[in-house]
């Protein structure tokens, strides 16, 4: 086996070869990929988002947003599928909040920061 080596030299090999390793692991980065598609619908990112602040029904949330049931639900189960939000039944209503997770916490804070708001 050859070892790899960059075109130009700056000096940092070993800095090079352990960020060349990390890369040779494409499937490392597929969670986030996965994780980022999820949110590039701008609805789906304002339901994750309201879920972030509250527990809501899908009729509220369809009421908050201006979707309609059928399209909130559908968003809600991408959701739900990719980990980001959770539910929980009381009698014949489900209840949607966004999940206790890291990612869910980070995707959250970095929704706030870059477009500069916050709900207590």
């Amino acid at each position: 086996m050859t070892a790899f080596q960059l075109p130009h030299n700056h000096g940092e090999s070993q800095k090079e070869f352990c960020l060349k390793d990390q890369l040779d692991k494409p499937e490392m980065f597929q969670a986030a990929a996965d994780l980022f598609k999820l949110l590039d619908d701008n609805s789906r990112l304002r339901i994750f988002w309201l879920l972030c602040h509250c527990e809501e029904c899908v009729i509220n949330i369809s009421a908050m947003v201006g979707m309609t049931c059928p399209a909130v639900s559908h968003h809600l189960r991408q959701l739900k599928t990719g980990g980001l939000i959770t539910s929980r039944r009381n009698g014949k209503e489900v209840y949607y909040k966004a999940s206790d997770t890291k990612e869910s916490r980070l995707l959250h804070k970095t929704i706030e920061k870059i477009i500069d708001i916050s709900c207590p």
